[in-house]
């Protein structure tokens, strides 16, 4: 079992398989960065199918349990489901997933859950259409990602839903937004974070989620605690009287740091170890200079081994934490 040295083993590995995306929302990609001349990675730069299965099983070899596809969006990538297929058949692989935002799974759902895809954690901040419209920046309507939730339920997979709280922008909706969905699948309300550099992050666009779990209670329907469900779980879950599920994470306002066992490989094959890292390891370039299997395992093991990330927790500790310069969360997912 590896661990890092802070403790914490290495158990889940989220795969960005593109750096693309068909939204531009405001706390991801905004507009006015990623427009129509921004540079996004030509293909050959990208990892194929094959290195992506051959760095997953290097990475369950090491103790992964988890594999989740992210992106950008990951539904761009051409030929996805082939992906899923090489990827379940991997042993030792528990669970496989996807975070999307919803918009293409009315055409691929079915497919991906005959690849082998287990879930899908789908983002949808609002259902006004004029907040989510500007949320996304590209005007989406909601129902489009609603399609997608019921494709992906109607096809057999795991449903949850995401969504980002910013006050002032779509906190007002959140009690509806929760009735509206809550027999429809699981929702996770998550604080405003500084990923990236351009989401234009303050502290005051933070809503804690001890506000939102009273804003959902309001309606005299108290939600209790569920207790984790495994070490790393990342939402404080709740349910009502009639068991729905809702979930709070709170990397601002209560870090879990501490039992992070997450690691991230970008679409470019740079291995991350936080979500907030400002740099990583390149593993692409050995793979494709000949490196053997034990040479890139001990070059990723090496890596967690000396881990030692906590950047959420030192957010609160010193001010240049949140002032340093991160990857792109479009390059790493969420």
């Amino acid at each position: 079992m590896l661990h890092d040295v802070l403790g914490r083993p290495l158990r889940d590995l989220r795969l960005s398989v593109t750096d693309r995306c068909n939204l531009r929302c405001t706390y991801c990609m905004p507009a006015d960065v990623f427009g129509p001349g921004y540079a996004f990675l030509p293909r050959a730069e990208l990892l194929t199918f094959e290195e992506l299965e051959r760095l997953s099983r290097l990475f369950v070899g090491l103790g992964v349990q988890k594999l989740r596809l992210t992106g950008g969006e990951p539904t761009l990538r051409r030929d996805l489901p082939e992906l899923v297929g090489r990827l379940s058949r991997i042993g030792g692989v528990q669970d496989l997933a996807m975070t999307t935002n919803g918009l293409l799974l009315p055409a691929l759902a079915p497919a991906l859950k005959a690849a082998g895809l287990r879930r899908v954690t789908v983002s949808l901040d609002s259902l006004d259409p004029e907040v989510f419209g500007r949320m996304n920046g590209l005007g989406t309507h909601p129902a489009r990602v609603l399609d997608g939730i019921h494709a992906a339920l109607h096809a057999g997979l795991g449903v949850k839903i995401n969504t980002v709280v910013q006050r002032g922008v779509n906190d007002a909706g959140l009690h509806a937004l929760w009735q509206a969905l809550r027999d429809l699948a699981p929702v996770r309300f998550i604080e405003f974070m500084d990923v990236g550099n351009h989401n234009g992050w303050n502290l005051e666009g933070v809503v804690p989620s001890g506000e939102v779990l009273a804003r959902l209670s309001a309606g005299g329907e108290p939600l209790q605690p569920v207790g984790a469900a495994y070490r790393g779980e990342v939402a404080a879950r709740h349910r009502d009287a009639q068991g729905r599920e809702v979930g709070l994470i709170s990397s601002v306002t209560a870090p879990f740091c501490g039992d992070c066992t997450r690691a991230r490989l970008s679409a470019a094959g740079v291995l991350y170890t936080c979500l907030f890292a400002g740099s990583g390891t390149d593993l692409r370039a050995p793979l494709r200079s000949g490196a053997s299997d034990a040479d890139l395992r001990g070059l990723i093991a090496g890596v967690w081994a000396g881990r030692r990330d906590r950047y959420s927790e030192e957010r609160g500790e010193q001010e240049r934490a949140a002032q340093r310069q991160k990857v792109e969360m479009s390059h790493i997912g969420g």
